[in-house]
């Protein structure tokens, strides 16, 4: 992720004006847009208003929360992506981004009040320390949790590596009990990994700072366990909003020998990248079937993309959401970060992603329950407020003609639905696997 430093020097200016007369003089001639001019004279509207509200709005209001909120109005206005992080929201988006944490290791949710267990991670203090699934966290270093968001409460768990924390456990019948526990480094597990027959599956969550080496790991383990009786892969990227592009790039780059993977064109024609593979490709050939669905934006949207351009891959499910721009993350120094976009995805054929996102080669559909009415449609990033229109012309090229979709017969309710979008890929790589064995390499 590029990160650059960002001065103030516009917000100085309207301080500096903010003791000017609102009312404007109505000779004054009027300035060509885009000069200097024109720059200071909406400079200057802006310390007339920030001058009027600090002085006369009925309640008190901090400088700091009118000028953040400023800020934050300019940026939100752009495109749904671009955005103000104050310093707490940035410290978030660098944890979130980074993939580790010091913390004890446990994925909760809120019930009536309590924190509950959803699951101890493994090898963490929480699993160390016998934290069980279902278990209640009614109190943290004596305090109960009663009152606080689910948010705070994961605030107060996680701190510094080394530190005690002391969680209060209600477990079952059993009376309330103090666990104490070291807080430790938490990685966060992007890449989940299993074997179904002879056919591997890696399912990636998000593009953190641990993406990449995870995936190396699962694509070992599903090796080591198969040998050549491996025949393909399901990579799984469902409902995966994105992350850093760096590791889109080395996720599509395991499975490319050569080639481009993505390029990025800003608002300049000097500033566009290219970002090619250098391979191996560590699957040695062998089929790959993509999962995605609306759910799959941005950096899923670079590896679908990438690996349908090479043909590469099969791209199974329904239509990805279509988040086909780069954000720069711009530290202000001493405050927090600007979320700003400053270009925009193109697949290796040239395609642009934005407003658009990956079709698809072959369109199949989730089950729904039965009786169940049909939800409003899936909102995608066209459908958002202010965001970027797709800049090339829609052609038959790019606008594909309406395909029949592969929908499963519902599901009646208390039934667990079934996986149909993974049923149908792990047939079609038996299928490819059966019809052209001599492409059943093995992999070392």
């Amino acid at each position: 992720m590029i990160r650059k430093t960002f001065a103030a020097a516009a917000l100085a200016v309207c301080l500096a004006t903010s003791s000017i007369a609102y009312a404007a003089d109505s000779k004054t001639p009027e300035a060509k847009p885009g000069s200097s001019s024109e720059t200071y004279r909406q400079l200057k509207l802006f310390g007339d208003v920030f001058e009027r509200v600090r002085s006369d709005y009925v309640e008190p209001v901090s400088d700091k929360d009118l000028i953040e909120n400023a800020i934050k109005g300019m940026l939100s206005s752009l495109d749904p992506h671009s955005s103000y992080l104050d310093a707490k929201s940035y410290q978030d988006m660098q944890v979130n981004t980074k993939g580790e944490f010091g913390g004890l290791g446990i994925e909760v949710t809120m019930e009536n009040g309590f924190v509950k267990v959803v699951s101890p991670i493994d090898d963490t203090p929480a699993f160390r320390a016998g934290i069980q699934p279902g278990d209640l966290i009614v109190g943290l270093d004596g305090e109960s949790v009663q009152g606080m968001t689910l948010a705070e409460t994961v605030d107060k768990m996680r701190g510094k590596v080394k530190t005690e924390i002391t969680l209060t456990i209600k477990r079952g019948e059993q009376p309330p009990f103090d666990v104490k526990l070291m807080r430790d480094v938490i990685r966060v597990q992007s890449v989940r990994s299993k074997i179904e027959g002879n056919i591997g599956y890696i399912r990636v969550t998000a593009f953190n700072e641990q993406t990449s080496s995870a995936l190396d790991a699962a694509i070992t383990k599903i090796k080591s366990e198969l040998g050549k009786n491996l025949k393909g892969l399901v990579l799984d990227l469902r409902n995966n909003p994105g992350g850093l592009l760096d590791q889109a790039i080395a996720v599509s780059d395991a499975f490319l020998t050569k080639g481009m993977i993505v390029s990025t064109r800003g608002r300049r024609p000097d500033e566009a990248t290219v970002f090619n593979a250098r391979g191996p490709d560590e699957l040695n050939g062998l089929p790959i079937v993509v999962l995605v669905n609306g759910g799959s934006a941005s950096a899923s949207e670079i590896v679908a993309g990438a690996l349908q351009d090479h043909k590469r891959a099969t791209i199974l499910g329904m239509p990805t959401f279509g988040k086909g721009s780069v954000q720069t993350i711009i530290p202000i120094q001493g405050h927090g970060a600007i979320r700003l976009t400053t270009s925009r995805y193109y697949t290796p054929s040239g395609r642009s992603i934005q407003a658009r996102g990956i079709e698809p080669d072959i369109l199949v559909d989730q089950p729904r329950q039965e009786g169940v009415a049909t939800e409003e449609k899936e909102k995608h990033e066209a459908d958002l407020k202010r965001s970027l229109k797709n800049n090339q012309k829609a052609g038959a090229e790019q606008k594909p003609a309406e395909r029949p979709v592969d929908r499963p017969p519902p599901y009646k309710a208390g039934e667990q639905p079934q996986d149909y979008q993974l049923n149908k890929a792990l047939e079609f790589l038996r299928g490819a696997s059966a019809k052209n064995p001599q492409s059943n390499q093995s992999v070392n």
